[in-house]
């Protein structure tokens, strides 16, 4: 299945999908060391982001997201792609900053996310403002 959708941060990716029910704030909600999510009252407690697809409906602030994940990346506990629902400006900054400064890409897409499910293989292919997701099971 492919899914056409809007770049936020360009690069290519591919993997496992870990799909969150729900929005996830990376600060106080992910363990920066291991891209464990620790937000007790977070639906996938106890998942891992790390090299992951992560797929959810948006961010949940705070703005301290973007220092979280831009670290997560840095140090390989970050996801390797994100697909959004809804644009999040605060995990495009985060996106952005990895990049910026340690040349580490981990694109951003809007798109489509139902019928997605944790554990399908995700492709971000990204060419300008638009993406292609390709899903297979």
């Amino acid at each position: 299945m492919i899914r056409t959708g809007q770049v936020y941060a360009g690069g290519d990716a591919a993997g496992a999908a870990l799909v969150l029910t729900d929005p996830l704030s990376f600060w106080g909600g992910v363990a920066v060391a291991t891209g464990v999510i620790i937000d007790h009252s977070h639906p996938q407690v106890g998942q891992s982001v790390a090299g992951r697809m992560l797929v959810m409906p948006c961010g949940r602030g705070s703005s301290s997201s973007s220092s979280v994940l831009a670290e997560c990346l840095r140090l390989g506990t970050g996801p390797v792609g994100i697909l959004l629902a809804r644009p999040d400006p605060i995990l495009t900054v985060a996106a952005l900053v990895a990049e910026a400064l340690y040349g580490l890409r981990c694109p951003i897409v809007v798109a489509e996310i139902a019928g997605i499910i944790t554990g399908d293989q995700l492709r971000l292919v990204t060419t300008g403002a638009i993406a292609q997701v390709i899903l297979t099971r």
